[in-house]
């Protein structure tokens, strides 16, 4: 089973995006881990690799699972770990063979062109505490069937001393 990251910068009210040259959708920056490696190490090192940037104050925002199914038959499957941070460090690419990289208003990605499920979880990593879990149904052409999600939020205790 593939297994990607992805990492969304969110950093005075906007939120860093690459728009993708296939389909003009956006996503977050990130892609494939590679073996031996974990989830954090593949959202840091794929976001480095996209924007030439350091994510700063990374941390884990949802794990998913995600099928394309063609009638009753699932076809693909993999997974998902998205990463949020909430700023960075270096220059950013401009442009890259994996497209342009552009800020956003949080604001937008309810309707930026993306995959839906994208927009669920990147939504949820923007404006959410807790961690969102998650399996997303698509068509071969990546219309969504059907989203099942559930979260979690930390209780903070606080103790006086």
């Amino acid at each position: 089973m593939q297994r990607i990251a992805n990492l969304l910068v969110i950093k005075d009210g906007q939120v860093l995006l690459l728009k993708k040259p296939r389909r003009d959708w956006y996503v977050a920056p990130g892609g494939k881990m590679e073996s031996g490696e974990s989830i954090y190490e593949a959202a840091v090192r794929e976001f480095k690799e996209e924007t030439n940037a350091s994510p700063n104050g990374t941390h884990l925002k949802g794990i998913y699972t995600m099928m394309i199914q063609e009638g009753e038959q699932i076809v693909d499957e993999w997974m998902l770990f998205t990463f949020a941070a909430n700023s960075l460090i270096g220059d950013l690419f401009e442009e890259t063979t994996e497209g342009l990289l552009e800020w956003h208003p949080v604001e937008d990605l309810a309707f930026l062109p993306m995959a839906e499920g994208d927009r669920t979880n990147l939504q949820f990593a923007a404006n959410h505490p807790g961690i969102q879990y998650g399996t997303f149904y698509y068509t071969p052409e990546f219309q969504l069937i059907k989203e099942i999600i559930q979260s979690s939020i930390e209780e903070v205790n606080h103790q006086n001393g």
